[in-house]
């Protein structure tokens, strides 16, 4: 703000003003403010009219500190030099200035409107903690406002743990290295219901989770699209003849860890979940070794809440894509029946895919998603289970 305009006096010459009390309203490109005084005492000149276009630090008034006491106008000032917007007279040293009341809160000298304390009050903040942005230090609306929205000021700092140094690390490079790209499809999750039907516990004892019975299709769709099941090495891409799913695992406290199902493309569902089973609870009790961490070549993630529609991964670098599951839903879904469009009950899950787009086309990762889509639906549950 280099000027404003006065628009409106709300006193007159003669009139007793009192210090924070609406002077009168100023109007600039963005906002129209009410300016207080910043003094108590008796409005003995006014030397910008409503209209008048002044500068930022022009003399516009004069006041005459004290009550009731009655001074000439003063001669207006260059509208150049630097000076208070109003100026209060300093010539009769024997009347005291008035300190701002206890009860304000606010540190003396700095200048705030009734309706910047009103604001700060309502909302619980201690005056003397804003820092204002307007002339002099003021506190405008503004700052009252967003020091109500942000709450108390205090800033806790919390040191990151070496893993989530490292995990920051990572994302940020893999970022930088490879421009992502992403696709989601809504697939068929009937194949759920039919897992129900003979309970999410295999044979073997082993928990069968969503994100494992996505895997077992996801593993076998990167048979017919080996190029996402691949690694960079310098400038060289490789394409793996195995595969090594990757599942993305949250430790508490210490980032991300992607154990690894080593030589997945040829397992049953009943022993992919063992062996992710093994690796989750070596993950809980700390116990996982260097070869569990290391050789992956695709990396899936399950579901991130129970509300979770789509997630957009990072991509686990060198690897070159990332799979992402959904929640699976219970939604209406339209089928055709006897020729007629009928809508029925049914289950959804979202799949997204982020891909290094230097590798893959959106067209490529979108046919990868609709296979993976196809093996889901038609997934026998009951010989695997």
């Amino acid at each position: 703000m280099t000027e404003g305009i006065i628009t409106r006096w709300f006193k007159k010459v003669g009139d007793t003003v009192a210090r924070d009390e609406p002077l009168f309203e100023v109007s600039t490109d963005k906002v129209d403010s009410e300016m207080p005084s910043p003094a108590a005492g008796v409005l003995v000149a006014i030397l910008a009219d409503e209209g008048d276009t002044v500068e930022t630090g022009s003399r516009v008034a004069v006041i005459e500190e004290g009550t009731g006491a009655v001074a000439a106008p003063a001669a207006p000032a260059d509208a150049t030099a630097p000076a208070p917007v109003v100026t209060p007279t300093a010539e009769r040293p024997a009347v005291a200035t008035p300190s701002v009341p206890a009860t304000s809160g606010a540190p003396v000298g700095v200048v705030m409107s009734p309706v910047v304390r009103r604001i700060l009050a309502d909302g619980g903040v201690d005056p003397s903690r804003v820092r204002g942005s307007g002339p002099g230090g003021a506190v405008t609306r503004r700052d009252a406002e967003r020091a109500v929205a942000q709450g108390p000021s205090e800033e806790v700092v919390v040191e990151l743990t070496h893993g989530q140094r490292r995990m920051g690390q990572h994302m940020a490079l893999s970022l930088q290295v490879a421009p992502h790209g992403f696709v989601a499809i809504e697939a068929d999750a009937s194949v759920f219901d039919r897992l129900d039907a003979v309970g999410r516990v295999s044979r073997d004892g082993a928990p069968i989770s969503e994100e494992v019975v996505v895997g077992i299709a996801a593993v076998r769709a990167l048979g017919e699209f080996e190029i996402l099941n691949a690694t960079y090495a310098g400038d060289e891409l490789v394409i793996h003849r195995t595969v090594n799913l990757g599942f993305l695992r949250e430790v508490p406290r210490d980032g991300l860890l992607v154990p690894v199902v080593h030589a997945a493309a040829g397992l049953t569902l009943r022993a992919l979940a063992r062996r992710s089973a093994d690796l989750a609870e070596r993950v809980a009790t700390r116990q996982l070794n260097t070869d569990d961490l290391m050789g992956g070549t695709f990396t899936l993630v399950g579901p991130t809440g129970g509300a979770t529609l789509v997630h957009v991964p990072i991509i686990i670098q060198p690897q070159v894509a990332i799979l992402s599951v959904g929640a699976v839903r219970r939604v209406p879904v339209v089928v055709e029946r006897d020729g007629q469009s009928v809508v029925e009950p049914g289950r959804r899950v979202v799949l997204g895919l982020a891909f290094d787009q230097r590798v893959c086309e959106p067209f490529v990762a979108t046919a990868y998603l609709e296979r993976v889509a196809e093996l889901l639906a038609g997934l026998d549950i009951e010989s695997e289970h």
